[in-house]
């Protein structure tokens, strides 16, 4: 097991993304091999840890899998690093219920025996700091607070002051103050971050971002207590599995339009003998021969609308491709590439594929976010009614009109948000599944394996 780092935070926006990916790379530029994870279902930070690491970057989310799942799968790829780092989520203790550490950066730190360097916003605060972070050390018996990064300081002075008052009362050390605004900003758009290849990100991002951790952090008192982490429970076997002889193939939409993919989700198909092909729907002008499946994940579709819309070749493709009988598992923006038009804020309505009777329009604000439990309404390529995973479900776009179900077709899920409220989503007709969900396919791997091995009739 390697040596472990959760780098948490007191809140959103404190910096312990920009800390994370400065770690990540400070670090591997010493020679160290480093691996990269993210709480939680987000998809951005991941392409970001993955750039500054040079490796894939997996989520751990104690919510959509089980602890048992989240220990393999940490376990299998940590094995040949010399240091994992783990990028928190929200504030230390939020998670999918407020009244425990469910879901939370706090959990898997906890499941992980990871120790937790606190990342704390300390702009206009000294003798507070040690209130804080004594709530955070105490909170959880089962959370180890290793040590204290501030971040926004106001001079060197200041780090001294918080120093001395964390030192005063026998809490975790300060081992990094940062002056403020010497973090370079990562540039957002409407979904988060951008992300790496996007057009607008730095490509020294992630060397500048070392640079400035590197000069105000105290990177050997960090590896000192990752290398400190204690031994975890063996679990037996492995979280997915190695890839199984392909016996079948499976199109992976994958471009700057389509990349929002748990890398598990794909390593569990290759596990349930897939050959997974690689296509880009902007600039391929058909689908890749002799599929079994269609896999059209999320992304920025909207971003891309009019490069998506003006390859009318891919878009008859895929078309047709549904029209045989061809099995298609699509979300979120690959839900929106699936239908007649998506019509962007600022730029106008453009035609997609036509394989489902319904048109999507870009909202100026967020029109959901958060986990869900889904049920199959009815037989689908992703397992036959009944069929239970959970997900997550994050999007800026809704259905145009009254968002009824069309003629022909049925609901594609039942779903239930955390506060228990219960609809029906998504459409589904013959082999076609489509809808906002991101799945997780570890938290059913077995019926996520099926993808692509039989056909289904309406349910």
């Amino acid at each position: 097991m390697s040596s472990r780092i959760t780098v948490a935070g007191t809140s959103s926006g404190v910096g312990k993304t920009s800390v994370s990916l400065g770690l990540v790379r400070a670090f591997a530029q010493r020679g160290l091999r480093v691996r990269a994870f993210k709480v939680g279902p987000d998809f951005l930070d991941p392409q970001h840890l993955a750039g500054a690491s040079g490796a894939a970057c997996y989520n751990l989310d104690s919510w959509m899998t089980d602890t048992e799942y989240i220990r393999r799968l940490f376990a299998d790829l940590s094995r040949e690093a010399e240091l994992s780092v783990i990028e928190g989520v929200m504030g230390m203790f939020d998670g999918a219920d407020p009244a425990g550490i469910a879901g939370s950066t706090a959990e898997i730190a906890a499941i992980l025996g990871s120790p937790v360097i606190l990342v704390v916003d300390a702009h206009g605060m000294a003798g507070s700091i040690a209130a804080m972070v004594k709530g955070f050390a105490d909170f959880h018996p089962d959370v180890d607070v290793a040590g204290v990064i501030a971040n926004n300081c106001g001079s060197s002075r200041h780090g001294q002051l918080l120093e001395t008052a964390l030192g005063s009362v026998n809490l975790p050390p300060l081992v990094g103050a940062i002056p403020q605004d010497s973090l370079p900003r990562i540039p957002d758009r409407h979904l988060g971050l951008v992300t790496p290849g996007q057009p607008g990100f730095p490509p020294d991002l992630f060397a500048d971002l070392a640079s400035a951790v590197a000069a105000h952090v105290d990177l050997d008192r960090i590896l000192e207590f990752a290398r400190s982490a204690p031994g975890l429970p063996s679990e037996a076997g492995t979280a997915i599995g190695p890839p199984a002889a392909p016996a079948r193939r499976i199109g992976i939409a994958r471009d700057q339009a389509f990349f929002f993919y748990y890398p598990d989700n794909l390593q569990i198909l290759e596990a349930g003998g897939a050959e997974l092909v690689d296509f880009s729907p902007l600039r391929d002008e058909a689908l890749p021969p002799d599929l079994d499946a269609l896999y059209i994940g999320g992304g920025y579709p909207e971003e891309y609308a009019q490069q998506l819309s003006a390859n009318r070749a891919m878009c008859d493709s895929i078309r047709a491709y549904a029209d045989a009988g061809g099995s298609i598992y699509a979300e979120c923006g690959g839900f929106m590439y699936l239908g007649e038009a998506i019509t962007t804020v600022a730029n106008g309505k453009f035609p997609m594929a036509g394989v489902i009777p319904v048109s999507m329009v870009m909202l100026p604000g967020l029109r959901a976010l958060g986990y869900v439990d889904v049920t199959l309404a009815g037989d689908s390529p992703l397992g036959m009614k009944g069929t239970k995973f959970r997900g997550h479900e994050f999007h800026y776009s809704d259905l145009a009109g009254d968002g009824s179900v069309p003629a022909g077709w049925a609901p594609g899920y039942t779903v239930e948000s955390r506060g228990g409220e219960k609809r029906t989503c998504g459409f589904r007709k013959g082999n076609v599944l489509a809808g906002y969900m991101h799945l997780h396919f570890g938290s059913n791997i077995d019926a996520a394996r099926a993808l692509g091995e039989t056909e289904h009739a309406d349910g």
